[in-house]
């Protein structure tokens, strides 16, 4: 090798490196996930508004929480790895919990964004959907979707 060796990693960063890419691997499947069930959300948004003259907001209520059905069933289909609850049930009502605090964080931004910065709904969906993705994927990654640690 002309005297150029490979450089080795210390001990324990490979698998850092091997943390890191399936972490990686993760946000970018959990965001294609996401992308879908905001497709889904939005659309329905907007045939409620549109069509069947709903107010916005419980309109982005309804339209939520068929994301939220969608993004649980592609996220532990394709996008996660490891489960820490063994209970179906108690997953996917956490899983809720997680998405009604981002449903009051929804909405929240999207009365911000309406009412007080005048932005068009779909314009404060667009803002709305950003916060609620980076809650969603947090809380949901640390408190449902890691490895179970071992009994002490």
């Amino acid at each position: 090798m002309d005297g150029l060796e490979s450089i080795r990693l210390p001990q324990g960063a490979a698998a850092e490196r091997g943390k890191l890419k399936v972490l990686i691997q993760e946000a970018l499947a959990y965001t294609a996930v996401s992308a879908f069930a905001l497709l889904v959300d939005i659309a329905i948004l907007w045939l409620q508004v549109r069509y069947f003259a709903l107010s916005y907001l419980l309109a982005a209520t309804v339209s939520f929480s068929a994301g939220l059905v969608i993004g649980y069933a592609l996220s532990v289909k394709f996008v996660f790895k490891y489960r820490r609850l063994n209970d179906r049930p108690l997953e996917l009502a956490s899983f809720a919990t997680i998405g009604v605090i981002g449903l009051a964080i929804n909405a929240g931004a999207m009365v911000l964004g309406v009412r007080y910065l005048g932005a068009q709904y779909l314009v404060a969906k667009c803002g709305a959907a950003s916060l609620t993705f980076i809650w969603n994927y947090s809380a949901r990654r640390q408190l449902l979707f890691v490895r179970r640690r071992a009994a002490i």
